[in-house]
């Protein structure tokens, strides 16, 4: 069942991608641009975004610390005083390991600023502008750690499980109004956050494939966003059982 209007056909379309200097919104910014969207870039690692608006014509970097609202406040007007936007994809992501046995504060607030304040910090003003424009969408990339509680995920998987709460509660208010609006949830991609796990990651894909996934689900009007389905599919399941079985599955699953 579509939830959104499907989003297929980018020549004519303006994207803007928060945190698209590697993994997954690199990947996205390169599959949108190659079927002709006009997409903006926008991470803190200014050279690595300038190497990517270089490479191809209709391509902008716009360099952005989310954790800065009023630069974030000064990227939205920028952006949407240039034209319409038909979709924002907030890609930011901070991800350490960590578990309740060493708990390391500073970090946990770092996880919160740019997972969840830093999307928070966009969305009056990029509300305002999209419901004045009567279209556009808002995606959000969460994880499926924001499922459920999993081990070594106590900095981060709280933080994708407010994204998914809010991606909700979002949907309600505004599909209304006729904007779209959806939750990216993958399992394991190779990006350089993953790349600190020291552990087996099952059923890993490249960014290259989850870019495609997300497209998919854009262009079939999707909410929820979830691949490779092989695992994510498992995961959903474990999410039903009541907490003595889920528990014990994970124990058993991770050994951990």
């Amino acid at each position: 069942m579509s939830l959104n209007p499907p989003l297929s056909d980018w020549r004519t379309k303006r994207v803007w991608l928060v945190g698209a200097s590697s993994g997954i919104g690199l990947a996205l910014a390169h599959a949108l641009h190659a079927q002709g969207a006009t997409v903006i870039v926008s991470a803190r690692h200014a050279a690595a975004l300038q190497h990517f608006a270089d490479a191809h014509a209709g391509r902008v970097a716009l360099p952005l610390d989310v954790t800065d609202p009023d630069a974030v406040l000064a990227a939205v007007e920028r952006v949407t005083a240039a034209g319409p936007i038909d979709l924002m994809c907030y890609c930011a992501g901070h991800y350490h390991p960590m578990r309740a046995t060493d708990v390391d504060t500073q970090d946990l607030l770092r996880h919160q600023a740019v997972n969840v304040t830093g999307a928070l910090y966009f969305l009056e003003p990029l509300i305002r502008a999209l419901l004045q424009q009567g279209h556009g969408h808002l995606s959000f990339i969460s994880s499926v750690a924001g499922l459920r509680g999993l081990p070594k995920s106590l900095a981060y998987g709280p933080t994708k499980a407010a994204l998914i709460n809010l991606a909700e509660t979002l949907y309600l208010d505004l599909q209304p109004h006729g904007l779209g609006i959806s939750v990216i949830n993958p399992g394991f991609v190779a990006t350089p956050l993953t790349a600190q796990n020291d552990f087996h990651m099952p059923a890993l894909i490249q960014p290259e494939e989850a870019a495609r996934a997300i497209l998919r689900g854009w262009a079939k009007g999707e909410f929820d966003i979830h691949f490779p389905k092989r695992f994510t599919r498992l995961l959903k399941l474990l999410r039903c059982l009541p907490y003595p079985l889920y528990f014990a599955a994970i124990r058993r699953i991770t050994g951990l």
